[in-house]
């Protein structure tokens, strides 16, 4: 059984709505939702002239492997109705495997882990909230070292 951390995010219409029916979508299609985080609202990252973003994070257990895992996710934005225009825009749902049992991965189709993660205290959070001993396996730290060490000033609100 492999295990998955994947982020759920949106912005646009009933955020909490989108992310239960994306966690539903998942465990569907994906596999078992062992773990969900709280729910956390931050500003807007990257292109910030947009609504807040409602995000968490869910551990999966799964027999896919990692590539069939991300193209389950990417279905399910469509199923849901994720339109991808620009980088950053607004949108009913977001899904990013942040990781992947231990794989380092790195394809045109897929990156693992996920190469921004380290960066942005709206992934860390949650994630430190589920597993804050969880060892990055590139980076050789903790979540909770990477959050300590993040420079992101991004509010971060469990709601």
């Amino acid at each position: 059984m492999n295990k998955a951390y994947i982020l759920l995010g949106g912005n646009i219409g009933n955020p909490i709505k989108s992310l239960e029916q994306a966690t539903t979508y998942i465990q569907q299609i994906i596999g078992k939702v062992e773990r969900v985080s709280s729910f956390y609202l931050t500003a807007a990252w990257g292109n910030t002239i947009q609504p807040d973003f409602l995000n968490r994070v869910i551990i999966v257990g799964t027999d896919l492997s990692s590539l069939q895992t991300m193209q389950a996710c990417l279905a399910i934005e469509k199923k849901m109705g994720r339109k991808r225009t620009i980088k950053n825009a607004a949108r009913i749902i977001d899904i990013d495997i942040l990781f992947f049992n231990k794989e380092i991965v790195q394809t045109k189709e897929l990156i693992l882990p996920h190469p921004a993660m380290q960066y942005r205290r709206f992934v860390l959070v949650p994630l430190q909230e589920l597993s804050p001993n969880l060892k990055h396996p590139k980076l050789n730290k903790t979540i909770h070292q990477l959050l300590k060490e993040c420079d992101d000033t991004l509010d971060v609100k469990k709601i």
